[in-house]
């Protein structure tokens, strides 16, 4: 074997490096092809404001010219910033069950990140914990949902052989329709809905711009204590909102108003993953159509943020509240399941908020670590 390992210069490598998992998942049912443009603009230094602060270098593994892996070496200085840390990070990993490239292209990220004066390395984070994160540990027998990582098992042994160990495991949880909520989770939640003081209400997307700028504020606030959080730029959250907005639907996207204050909001997304299958990566020239056409057939949604401002997360009624009504919007809708993540493991709150409404862990995830020597 002949790995050799190169940093990507070309358009020709960017195109290798976007399209290697469709050579890598060829035969897996459960992988969702991810959006081609989607990734063009992801790793666009001049589009993606994750790169007005921070860095990154992508690298391609090669077995005798043939492309075999891939990884991401990132700078985020955000991240340091905030945590006072000299952490570097990996992300965007993919690789054949080639031993020897993954190892080489692990060895290529900690030596990137280690000349930036960086010591640890922690992944995967595509690019921040911002974005899509983790390992799949658990759960590999169905399909990922919208915004959630997928990887074969073996990833998990190219992280013992590079002696990164677990730092944090992560949960994903399921709840069908056909499992009730236990009658006191849902006086608990009417009762919070009766407070004269508060309003929960849907967003406004005539509004959009500036019911963004209040979930902004919500959301670096709520996620303030949170592990490896980072928060998020007002050009970040732009940009983010604004490719998340073809995709919502408002009559699940929540806000709690406290005396007329925001307080704290709720987002849940179709789970677009079960028609983007259909299209292969690709919108054009007919994926687009076929979205469009199939999006009445999507069943589930997928509840990927909520938060309350630290000043109202003693009022514990507002979370039982969020869950309880995109339950009820959501199942009158016609969405039959939900996926609840990702909850950080020693999360003790929301993790029994979930396991009181009835929704069980079905997936679980992780990020890991090693010092750099």
């Amino acid at each position: 074997m002949n790995i050799e390992i190169k940093t990507v210069q070309t358009k020709k490598d960017l195109r290798a490096f976007i399209k290697l998992p469709w050579e890598i998942y060829k035969n897996d049912p459960y992988w969702v092809p991810p959006l081609i443009l989607d990734m063009k603009k992801i790793l666009n230094k001049k589009k993606n404001p994750f790169f007005n602060h921070s860095d990154a270098e992508l690298f391609l593994a090669q077995n005798n010219g043939r492309v075999v892996g891939r990884i991401a070496a990132i700078l985020n200085n955000n991240h340091n910033k905030t945590h006072n840390e000299k952490m570097g990070f990996f992300g965007f990993f993919e690789s054949l069950d080639e031993p020897e490239a993954a190892k080489k292209l692990l060895d290529s990220a900690e030596s990137w990140v280690k000349e930036k004066g960086m010591t640890s390395l922690r992944g995967p984070t595509n690019f921040s914990t911002n974005d899509t994160c983790g390992f799949l540990t658990d759960g590999f027998d169905s399909s990922p949902v919208i915004m959630m990582t997928y990887n074969p098992k073996y990833y998990l042994n190219f992280m013992k052989e590079s002696a990164l160990d677990k730092v944090k495991e992560f949960y994903a949880y399921y709840l069908h329709q056909d499992t009730p909520m236990p009658e006191r989770f849902v006086k608990f939640a009417k009762k919070t809905l009766q407070d004269k003081r508060i309003r929960l209400r849907n967003i406004n997307m005539k509004d959009f711009k500036n019911e963004i700028a209040i979930v902004q504020g919500i959301y670096n606030d709520a996620w303030e204590s949170n592990w490896g959080f980072v928060p998020m730029e007002k050009a970040e959250f732009l940009h983010m909102a604004r490719d998340l907005k073809p995709v919502i639907d408002p009559d699940i996207v929540f806000i709690a108003e406290v005396d007329g204050e925001p307080a704290g909001f709720s987002l849940a997304l179709p789970d677009y993953n079960q028609i983007l299958k259909e299209i292969n990566g690709r919108l054009f020239p007919f994926g687009i159509f076929k979205l469009l056409l199939n999006k009445k057939k999507i069943t589930a949604v997928r509840v990927i943020t909520l938060g309350v401002r630290h000043k109202f997360q003693k009022k514990r009624g507002l979370a039982p509240a969020f869950y309880y009504e995109t339950y009820v919007r959501g199942t009158r809708k016609g969405y039959s399941s939900g996926e609840f993540s990702w909850i950080l493991e020693d999360n003790v709150l929301m993790n029994r908020a979930l396991e009181g409404i009835g929704a069980k862990v079905y997936k679980k995830y992780a990020m890991y670590e090693k010092k750099i020597d």
